[in-house]
Protein backbone atom coordinates (compact mmCIF):
# COMPACT_ATOMS: atom_id res chain seq x y z
CA UNK A 1 0.00 0.00 0.00
CA UNK A 2 2.85 2.36 0.82
CA UNK A 3 4.51 1.74 -2.54
CA UNK A 4 1.21 2.30 -4.34
CA UNK A 5 0.75 5.58 -2.45
CA UNK A 6 4.14 6.92 -3.63
CA UNK A 7 3.53 5.70 -7.19
CA UNK A 8 0.16 7.49 -7.32
CA UNK A 9 1.78 10.59 -5.87
CA UNK A 10 4.45 10.57 -8.60
CA UNK A 11 1.82 10.08 -11.31
CA UNK A 12 -0.23 13.00 -9.95
CA UNK A 13 2.91 15.17 -9.87
CA UNK A 14 3.72 14.34 -13.50
CA UNK A 15 0.13 15.06 -14.59
CA UNK A 16 0.26 18.37 -12.71
CA UNK A 17 3.53 19.35 -14.43
CA UNK A 18 2.04 18.54 -17.85
CA UNK A 19 -1.08 20.57 -17.01
CA UNK A 20 1.00 23.60 -15.94
CA UNK A 21 3.06 23.37 -19.15
CA UNK A 22 -0.14 23.32 -21.23
CA UNK A 23 -1.61 26.21 -19.21
CA UNK A 24 1.55 28.31 -19.71
CA UNK A 25 1.97 27.36 -23.36
CA UNK A 26 3.77 30.08 -25.29
CA UNK A 27 5.59 31.32 -22.19
CA UNK A 28 9.31 30.72 -21.66
CA UNK A 29 10.07 28.91 -18.41
CA UNK A 30 12.74 26.40 -17.45
CA UNK A 31 11.59 23.97 -14.80
CA UNK A 32 8.62 23.15 -12.57
CA UNK A 33 9.48 21.84 -9.09
CA UNK A 34 6.94 20.27 -6.72
CA UNK A 35 7.67 20.34 -2.99
CA UNK A 36 5.35 18.84 -0.39
CA UNK A 37 5.40 20.81 2.88
CA UNK A 38 3.29 20.62 6.09
CA UNK A 39 1.38 23.67 4.86
CA UNK A 40 0.54 22.09 1.50
CA UNK A 41 1.97 21.67 -1.98
CA UNK A 42 4.57 24.21 -3.11
CA UNK A 43 5.06 24.71 -6.86
CA UNK A 44 8.16 26.60 -8.03
CA UNK A 45 8.29 27.85 -11.64
CA UNK A 46 11.72 29.02 -12.85
CA UNK A 47 11.68 31.61 -15.61
CA UNK A 48 13.59 34.56 -17.01
CA UNK A 49 10.37 36.58 -17.42
CA UNK A 50 8.45 36.44 -14.12
CA UNK A 51 6.06 39.20 -15.17
CA UNK A 52 4.70 37.07 -18.02
CA UNK A 53 4.04 34.15 -15.67
CA UNK A 54 2.42 36.26 -12.94
CA UNK A 55 0.31 38.37 -15.28
CA UNK A 56 -1.23 41.79 -14.75
CA UNK A 57 -2.21 42.12 -11.11
CA UNK A 58 -1.43 38.44 -10.53
CA UNK A 59 -4.38 37.28 -12.64
CA UNK A 60 -2.52 34.56 -14.52
CA UNK A 61 -0.91 32.96 -11.47
CA UNK A 62 -4.16 33.16 -9.48
CA UNK A 63 -6.08 31.53 -12.33
CA UNK A 64 -3.49 28.73 -12.45
CA UNK A 65 -3.85 28.22 -8.68
CA UNK A 66 -7.64 27.97 -8.96
CA UNK A 67 -7.39 25.43 -11.80
CA UNK A 68 -4.96 23.26 -9.79
CA UNK A 69 -7.36 23.34 -6.82
CA UNK A 70 -10.30 22.28 -8.99
CA UNK A 71 -8.56 19.60 -11.10
CA UNK A 72 -6.32 17.94 -8.52
CA UNK A 73 -8.31 18.57 -5.29
CA UNK A 74 -5.47 20.40 -3.57
CA UNK A 75 -6.60 22.75 -0.83
CA UNK A 76 -3.73 25.19 -0.54
CA UNK A 77 -1.30 25.16 -3.51
CA UNK A 78 1.53 27.68 -3.06
CA UNK A 79 2.83 28.97 -6.39
CA UNK A 80 6.23 30.69 -6.41
CA UNK A 81 7.98 32.22 -9.41
CA UNK A 82 11.78 32.02 -9.36
CA UNK A 83 13.79 34.41 -11.54
CA UNK A 84 16.74 32.99 -13.53
CA UNK A 85 19.57 35.53 -13.47
CA UNK A 86 21.54 34.13 -16.43
CA UNK A 87 19.02 32.62 -18.88
CA UNK A 88 21.65 31.78 -21.51
CA UNK A 89 23.22 29.27 -19.09
CA UNK A 90 19.98 27.29 -18.58
CA UNK A 91 19.72 24.46 -21.13
CA UNK A 92 15.93 24.00 -20.86
CA UNK A 93 15.31 27.70 -21.28
CA UNK A 94 17.60 27.89 -24.33
CA UNK A 95 15.92 24.83 -25.92
CA UNK A 96 12.46 26.45 -25.52
CA UNK A 97 13.71 29.75 -26.93
CA UNK A 98 15.10 27.93 -29.99
CA UNK A 99 11.79 26.06 -30.40
CA UNK A 100 9.81 29.32 -30.35
CA UNK A 101 12.21 30.89 -32.86
CA UNK A 102 11.83 27.92 -35.24
CA UNK A 103 8.04 28.03 -34.93
CA UNK A 104 8.10 31.72 -35.86
CA UNK A 105 9.95 30.85 -39.11
CA UNK A 106 13.62 31.60 -38.34
CA UNK A 107 16.33 29.55 -40.05
CA UNK A 108 17.81 26.77 -37.91
CA UNK A 109 21.45 27.55 -38.84
CA UNK A 110 21.11 31.19 -37.90
CA UNK A 111 19.40 30.35 -34.59
CA UNK A 112 21.87 27.57 -33.74
CA UNK A 113 24.95 29.74 -34.30
CA UNK A 114 23.37 32.70 -32.50
CA UNK A 115 22.55 30.78 -29.31
CA UNK A 116 25.87 28.93 -29.39
CA UNK A 117 27.72 32.26 -29.35
CA UNK A 118 25.47 33.69 -26.62
CA UNK A 119 26.00 30.65 -24.39
CA UNK A 120 29.80 30.77 -24.76
CA UNK A 121 29.83 34.53 -24.11
CA UNK A 122 27.83 33.94 -20.91
CA UNK A 123 30.67 31.91 -19.38
CA UNK A 124 30.07 28.30 -20.49
CA UNK A 125 33.02 25.93 -20.96
CA UNK A 126 31.31 24.10 -23.80
CA UNK A 127 27.99 23.78 -25.62
CA UNK A 128 26.30 21.38 -28.02
CA UNK A 129 23.01 22.14 -29.79
CA UNK A 130 21.37 19.37 -31.86
CA UNK A 131 18.39 20.25 -34.07
CA UNK A 132 16.70 17.33 -35.85
CA UNK A 133 13.59 16.89 -38.00
CA UNK A 134 12.16 18.40 -41.16
CA UNK A 135 14.70 21.20 -41.61
CA UNK A 136 13.97 21.69 -45.30
CA UNK A 137 13.37 19.14 -48.00
CA UNK A 138 11.35 15.94 -47.97
CA UNK A 139 13.67 13.99 -45.64
CA UNK A 140 14.50 14.65 -42.02
CA UNK A 141 18.07 15.46 -41.04
CA UNK A 142 20.11 16.55 -38.05
CA UNK A 143 22.32 19.60 -37.58
CA UNK A 144 24.87 19.90 -34.76
CA UNK A 145 26.37 23.11 -33.39
CA UNK A 146 29.17 22.62 -30.88
CA UNK A 147 31.96 24.68 -29.38
CA UNK A 148 34.34 24.36 -26.46
CA UNK A 149 34.81 21.33 -24.20
CA UNK A 150 31.90 19.12 -23.14
CA UNK A 151 31.54 15.73 -21.38
CA UNK A 152 29.32 13.08 -22.96
CA UNK A 153 29.32 10.22 -20.43
CA UNK A 154 30.17 9.27 -16.88
CA UNK A 155 29.39 10.89 -13.55
CA UNK A 156 31.04 14.17 -14.61
CA UNK A 157 28.57 14.48 -17.49
CA UNK A 158 25.67 14.17 -15.02
CA UNK A 159 27.05 16.66 -12.49
CA UNK A 160 28.75 19.23 -14.75
CA UNK A 161 26.52 19.30 -17.86
CA UNK A 162 23.06 20.88 -17.95
CA UNK A 163 20.63 19.16 -20.33
CA UNK A 164 17.53 20.56 -22.01
CA UNK A 165 15.04 19.33 -24.61
CA UNK A 166 12.15 20.97 -26.44
CA UNK A 167 9.98 20.38 -29.51
CA UNK A 168 8.93 22.83 -32.19
CA UNK A 169 5.75 22.29 -34.22
CA UNK A 170 6.37 23.71 -37.71
CA UNK A 171 4.52 23.33 -41.01
CA UNK A 172 6.80 20.60 -42.44
CA UNK A 173 6.65 18.62 -39.18
CA UNK A 174 7.95 18.34 -35.63
CA UNK A 175 11.52 19.42 -34.84
CA UNK A 176 13.43 18.30 -31.76
CA UNK A 177 15.98 20.51 -30.02
CA UNK A 178 18.56 19.12 -27.63
CA UNK A 179 20.89 21.46 -25.72
CA UNK A 180 23.88 20.54 -23.54
CA UNK A 181 25.79 23.21 -21.62
CA UNK A 182 28.94 22.45 -19.63
CA UNK A 183 28.96 25.06 -16.86
CA UNK A 184 31.77 23.75 -14.66
CA UNK A 185 35.10 21.94 -14.84
CA UNK A 186 36.43 19.39 -12.34
CA UNK A 187 40.20 19.10 -11.84
CA UNK A 188 42.14 16.01 -10.74
CA UNK A 189 41.61 16.90 -7.06
CA UNK A 190 37.81 17.04 -7.43
CA UNK A 191 37.55 20.83 -7.24
CA UNK A 192 34.70 22.28 -9.33
CA UNK A 193 35.65 25.45 -11.19
CA UNK A 194 33.84 27.86 -13.49
CA UNK A 195 35.28 29.42 -16.63
CA UNK A 196 36.05 32.60 -14.67
CA UNK A 197 37.95 30.60 -12.03
CA UNK A 198 40.04 28.91 -14.74
CA UNK A 199 40.85 32.23 -16.42
CA UNK A 200 41.78 33.78 -13.04
CA UNK A 201 44.06 30.82 -12.26
CA UNK A 202 45.75 31.13 -15.67
CA UNK A 203 46.21 34.87 -15.19
CA UNK A 204 47.72 34.34 -11.73
CA UNK A 205 50.07 31.65 -13.11
CA UNK A 206 51.23 33.89 -15.97
CA UNK A 207 51.73 36.80 -13.58
CA UNK A 208 53.75 34.64 -11.16
CA UNK A 209 55.99 33.30 -13.94
CA UNK A 210 56.48 36.85 -15.27
CA UNK A 211 57.52 38.08 -11.82
CA UNK A 212 59.95 35.13 -11.45
CA UNK A 213 61.52 35.89 -14.83
CA UNK A 214 61.75 39.57 -13.92
CA UNK A 215 63.48 38.82 -10.60
CA UNK A 216 65.95 36.46 -12.36
CA UNK A 217 66.65 39.15 -14.95
CA UNK A 218 67.24 41.76 -12.24
CA UNK A 219 69.63 39.42 -10.42
CA UNK A 220 71.58 38.76 -13.63
CA UNK A 221 71.75 42.49 -14.37
CA UNK A 222 72.99 43.19 -10.83
CA UNK A 223 75.70 40.50 -11.15
CA UNK A 224 76.84 41.89 -14.50
CA UNK A 225 76.96 45.38 -13.03
CA UNK A 226 79.11 44.19 -10.10
CA UNK A 227 81.46 42.38 -12.50
CA UNK A 228 81.82 45.55 -14.61
CA UNK A 229 82.66 47.67 -11.54
CA UNK A 230 85.25 45.12 -10.38
CA UNK A 231 86.87 45.09 -13.83
CA UNK A 232 87.00 48.88 -13.90
CA UNK A 233 88.59 49.00 -10.41
CA UNK A 234 91.19 46.42 -11.42
CA UNK A 235 92.03 48.48 -14.52
CA UNK A 236 92.54 51.63 -12.45
CA UNK A 237 94.83 49.81 -10.02
CA UNK A 238 96.91 48.41 -12.88
CA UNK A 239 97.38 51.87 -14.35
CA UNK A 240 98.49 53.25 -10.97
CA UNK A 241 101.10 50.49 -10.59
CA UNK A 242 102.72 51.22 -13.97
CA UNK A 243 105.86 53.55 -13.77
CA UNK A 244 105.16 57.01 -15.05
CA UNK A 245 107.35 58.27 -17.93
CA UNK A 246 109.24 61.50 -17.18
CA UNK A 247 108.52 64.22 -19.69
CA UNK A 248 111.41 66.56 -20.62
CA UNK A 249 110.59 70.04 -21.79
CA UNK A 250 112.36 71.91 -24.66
CA UNK A 251 114.19 74.32 -22.28
CA UNK A 252 115.70 71.43 -20.33
CA UNK A 253 116.90 69.90 -23.60
CA UNK A 254 118.67 73.19 -24.55
CA UNK A 255 120.39 73.47 -21.15
CA UNK A 256 121.65 69.93 -21.46
CA UNK A 257 123.22 70.78 -24.74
Amino acid sequence: LLNRHFVNQSINGLEMQNFIEDYLKGEIFSDIELERTPLGLRIIISTSRPGRIIGAGGRKINGLSDEIKRRFNIENPQLDVKTIKNPDMDARLVAKQIALALESGDKHKKIGNLFMKRIMDSGALGVQIVIGGKLGGSKGRTEKFSRGHIKYCGDTAKTLVDYGFAEALTRPGKIGIQVKIMKYFMDTFGNIMTKKDIMDAKTALIKASFEDNKSDHDEDAEENKNEDTEDSVDGIEDEEEKPKKKTISKKEKKTDK
